[in-house]
């Protein structure tokens, strides 16, 4: 049999099709391997949010290069083939730059990699061409956790200044309900108890169907699904504009829904955020923050920034550090400024930010999402909450909260992976909070 080795990189989106890949080459007589050495065929999923992850990618290629030399000198034979986003960009002209690379396939069409496999063994191959997603034709091979990831949609309609995904995931498409629900239900089947909902912006689902689908109808369907058992829905990421009211209200009333939204923000300043080709001013995003945890108890919303976009000044830059503490936001992922190919920012050449700056900005910025997170967690202290186990490590339980906080258990209780558990907060530190089951 042959094996398999998929090096992944980036987001969620991207590890989910790496299930998807390994499941429909399991079908086709391929044995996942954790060893790079041992596989038949190696892939690289890549991701072109960032410069550092493209080269992260292509540092891997040169890695493989190395490996597929050395078999060939023993007589055997591998394919190395690279997927993702940046196949998605940079298309013919990867296959140019790296010899050795067999195959690029693209985000659209992962589903045509087993007749893309048979023709790479008479060329060299390059095919990002979208193709027709049919639903159910393999099993995902998901990793054996609490958590599932679950695509209802891909693309982005939204063309912020710095983001390639419009162009490497194209525009926006999304699953009917109907097969949705079948997905979710067979995971739960599976064991899993938690189901993370996918999509670049989750709060447009629906609209490319035409039927009156959106994404509040798709909540309240898996908030019953087909079980008696407890289990949990999240979902990210989404756009602050395109959160209704329905969307809170279905949230509020569920059952399985987690109180977790993930907002983007990028910016806490109105001229940036129109340089970024984002929706909203800085009081909109507040209007609806505040909306939100007016309505959801005890609701944890998560944000990301950017420090150093383009012409950015420090006062600009501040803005952003007073948002995170009026906003109350519980944690934030952060990154300097990448400039992407293609990009409206990114061919503001004239206006970049040196390094120095941004990476003085960033480590500011960092230091107050760790002030934030901290602050978020102390006000558990003396609450239960419902934890739901999903790792052992150095003897000490710990899993995640409802909100999506991380729960360490300082009880001498034993647990299973899976398990909901009842524990009241202790204790708190930046990242994490110790709880004893009650």
């Amino acid at each position: 049999m042959k094996k398999v080795y998929i090096y992944t990189l980036g987001c969620q989106m991207n590890k989910s099709d790496t299930e998807k890949i390994y499941g429909m080459l399991g079908h086709f007589g391929y044995e996942t391997t954790k060893e790079e050495s041992d596989a038949d065929l190696l892939i690289v999923n890549t991701c072109a949010i960032r410069q550092l992850s493209v080269e992260k990618a292509y540092s891997k290629l040169g890695v493989w290069a190395k490996i597929k030399k050395a078999k060939a000198k023993e007589g055997k034979s591998i394919k190395i083939a690279l997927c993702g986003c940046v196949a998605q960009l940079e298309e013919k002209e990867l296959i140019k730059k790296f010899p050795y690379l067999d195959l690029v396939f693209g985000t659209r069409n992962i589903y045509e990699l087993p007749r893309l496999l048979k023709q790479i063994e008479e060329k060299r191959l390059c095919d990002t061409k979208e193709k027709p997603i049919f639903e159910n034709d393999y099993k995902i091979e998901r990793n054996k956790t609490t958590n599932a990831w679950l695509t209802i949609m891909e693309g982005c309609n939204n063309f912020c200044s710095y983001c390639v995904v419009p162009y490497t995931r194209g525009r926006e498409r999304s699953r009917t309900i109907d097969a949705i629900v079948k997905e979710a239900n067979i995971i739960l089947k599976e064991g899993f108890k938690e189901i993370t909902l996918l999509g670049q912006n989750v709060d447009s689902y629906g609209k490319n169907l035409e039927d009156g689908t959106n994404f509040a109808k798709l909540l309240k369907a898996l908030d019953n699904l087909e079980t008696d058992n407890n289990y949990r829905i999240r979902f990210t990421s989404s756009y602050p504009t395109d959160i209704t009211d329905e969307v809170i209200e279905t949230i509020k009333n569920s059952k399985h829904i987690c109180e977790c939204f993930h907002i983007p923000m990028q910016s806490g300043n109105d001229r940036i955020l129109k340089e970024m080709n984002r929706r909203y001013n800085v009081d909109e995003y507040r209007k609806i923050v505040q909306k939100i945890r007016n309505s959801i108890p005890n609701v944890t919303i998560t944000s990301d920034f950017i420090a150093g976009f383009p012409s950015e000044t420090q006062e600009e830059f501040l803005d952003t550090i007073k948002a995170i503490d009026e906003l109350q936001l519980d944690y934030s992922n952060t990154a300097a400024y990448s400039p992407r190919p293609i990009t409206k920012a990114g061919k503001m050449t004239d206006k970049f930010i040196d390094e120095e700056t941004k990476k003085a900005r960033l480590q500011i910025l960092n230091d107050k999402v760790k002030q934030a997170s901290l602050k978020s967690n102390q006000k558990y202290i003396g609450h239960t909450l419902e934890i739901l186990i999903d790792e052992v490590k150095d003897g000490v339980f710990q899993g995640r909260t409802r909100n999506n906080k991380v729960v360490h258990l300082i009880d001498d209780g034993k647990y299973e992976i899976g398990q909901f558990v009842d524990a009241k907060i202790e204790r708190a530190t930046t990242w994490c909070m110790f709880a004893k089951r009650v």
